[in-house]
């Protein structure tokens, strides 16, 4: 309980200050804080009356809102289970409720009929302490942070009813450790009113701009428009989201993984082998946000596949490991599928931009991959089967057990062989085509490790100081110890980013074949090796570019120049 107390705690905080919360800052800062600036020079007994009815209206709000997401969070999916009710009746009816109490706050007509319902409680109307009460609790509906992997543990355990004592405490520390932010923004939203001496003078106005932000974040929510808000900022808690996840174990072992998924992770232990062993019933695939290459992207599930071998394929498009594995992946689909052969690739993502659904769908058509396509965007299935790699395989008989868990690259003789047996064992009968023939393109010898560029990751940059978040000039070193990087020119460092402004170069010493940059934008990267200056264009999503292929293995410097704007993720090597 101790260990899932902290991993809720710091959960929560990691979410609290993560690029999710954007959207609903405005309306904490000016509705729940701003509003209730206490007023200066006024009659003593107004004041008074004043500060008593909007002192506590910051924590109201705060109180409302966590309330509310907790309780939708683990018991909402429950409920709308058990009732005739469209699953997204929650939001809307968040939603409505925003947009009431945003015409309320610049409308006193509108004011004066909300507060009708409460004229039975003597000095309480429902612009102050109960109409932040309110207002939170609509907010609550409505806000959807970033499920990372403490949000996922808890959504996944509400959806399927399996609440315990364990997922109620994580519940809670999250929730609290997610509140201690928000209060701070509100408490500041207060602090500067009661300062600035033009919003204690006009606190008519700061409650028509108050308003008008909260029927904005209503519009932005109803129309998607907060997605494509949080798509366009990297997500800078991503690698304190993993650290707060590997720290605690996994949350699927602090909350206690079921039989499968403990046996999954026996097997696990074996991975290489290129025998069959029996890892239990294959988890089921879940959570997941939307299917790409079925009919229809309708969901398709393991027990309609009963009968069919199938192989469940943990990948991330970006990732150049999984890249490499998944020539082989396609290979097996295009050369089985016929003899009764089946692959579902879940893609859970590892960067932000990776939860985009259509830069999803454009990673797969480039990798040629028309296998089905699960969305893992909330770890669920991750989580189902006590996933931590990429890629990782999952091999499946026909009988829905899994017979061989495979964790990295390589080996993909002896995944096929498997195949081939669990294919001849379903069907005796069947007379299978010849083994594929794809190049094995595993890195076999040492070589320079995956090097990540945000500030959260980076622990191989060769400045003078730890890279840290924030826009500011880098000068290189006199020189680049081997297998790190340094930076050169303006530059703006996020948690898993850096993006070009001016001048903007990096000096990478190496020892690979290959070199892959994760980049997007729009724009030109300019590679130098050994003199030799060579400019590729970039376009659209962060992807892997090839910015250096060699035919053998060699130290070198590779220096790099980015045009601004564009964002560079991490470096990968073959």
């Amino acid at each position: 309980m101790t260990t899932l107390l902290l991993i809720g705690l710091v959960g929560g905080l990691i979410t609290g200050i993560s690029p999710c919360i954007l959207p609903v800052l405005p309306v904490i800062f000016l509705s729940g804080g701003a509003q209730a600036a206490r007023p200066g020079r006024q009659n003593k007994a107004r004041r008074r009356e004043r500060e008593r009815r909007d002192s506590r209206r910051p924590y109201l709000v705060v109180a409302g809102l966590t309330l509310s997401f907790s309780a939708f969070t683990l018991l909402g999916s429950l409920a709308l289970r058990a009732l005739p009710l469209p699953q997204d009746i929650i939001r809307w009816i968040g939603l409505v409720i925003l947009v009431v109490l945003g015409i309320g706050m610049m409308v006193p007509r509108v004011q004066a009929v909300l507060e009708v319902p409460f004229s039975w409680i003597p000095q309480r109307g429902v612009d102050g302490e109960r109409s932040g009460f309110v207002l939170g609790l609509a907010l609550g509906a409505v806000y959807v942070p970033c499920a990372g992997p403490v949000l996922a543990a808890i959504a996944v355990a509400g959806a399927t009813g399996k609440i315990g004592g364990g997922t109620v405490v994580l519940t809670l520390a999250y929730a609290v450790g997610n509140a201690v932010p928000l209060l701070f923004f509100a408490l500041a939203g207060r602090r500067l009113a009661e300062r600035l001496r033009a919003f204690r003078r006009r606190q008519r106005g700061i409650r028509i701009a108050a308003g008008g932000v909260v029927l904005a974040l209503a519009v932005a929510l109803t129309f998607n428009v907060t997605d494509a808000m949080q798509r366009a900022i990297p997500d800078y808690t991503t690698g304190l989201n993993t650290a707060a996840h590997a720290a605690g174990g996994g949350l699927a072992k602090a909350l206690g993984a079921d039989a499968g998924s403990k046996i999954l992770a026996n097997c696990a232990q074996n991975t290489g082998t290129t025998v069959l062993e029996d890892c239990g019933q294959a988890p089921a695939i879940s959570g997941i946000a939307q299917w790409l290459n079925t009919p229809g992207n309708a969901p398709i599930s393991l027990s309609s596949l009963r009968g069919k071998v199938v192989l469940v394929d943990f990948w991330a498009y970006s990732c150049i490991n999984c890249q490499r594995a998944i020539t082989h992946v396609t290979a097996w689909y295009s050369t089985y599928r016929a003899d009764g052969f089946e692959v579902i690739g879940v893609h859970t993502p590892e960067y932000a931009f990776e939860h985009v659904p259509s830069n999803v769908a454009a990673g797969a058509k480039r990798l040629g991959i028309t296998y089905p396509v699960a969305l893992d965007n909330d770890y669920a299935t991750w989580n189902n089967y006590d996933n931590d790699s990429w890629p990782a395989d999952y091999l499946i008989d026909a009988t829905g057990r899994v017979r061989n868990v495979s964790i990295g690259e390589g080996d993909y003789d002896g995944t096929e062989t498997l195949i081939r047996q669990l294919l001849t064992a379903a069907d005796p009968s069947a007379t299978l085509p010849s083994p594929t023939s794809v190049a094995d393109t595993t890195p076999t010898s040492a070589q320079t490790a995956e090097t990540y560029l945000g500030a959260d990751r980076a622990q191989t940059y060769a400045g003078d100081a730890p890279l840290v978040a924030g826009t500011r000039t880098f000068a290189y070193p006199p020189s680049v110890p081997e297998n790190e990087f340094a930076l050169s020119g303006t530059w703006t460092v996020t948690g898993e980013s850096i993006t070009a402004k001016s001048n903007a170069g990096i000096t990478l010493n190496y020892l690979a074949d290959d070199i892959y940059l994760d980049v997007g934008g729009t724009g030109t990267v300019t590679a130098t090796v050994d003199g030799k200056t060579t400019t590729y264009q970039v376009s659209g999503a962060p992807d892997i570019y090839t910015v250096l292929a060699r035919t053998r293995q060699e130290r070198g410097i590779l220096k790099l120049t980015l045009s601004p704007g564009i964002s560079a993720y991490s470096f990968t090597f073959g």
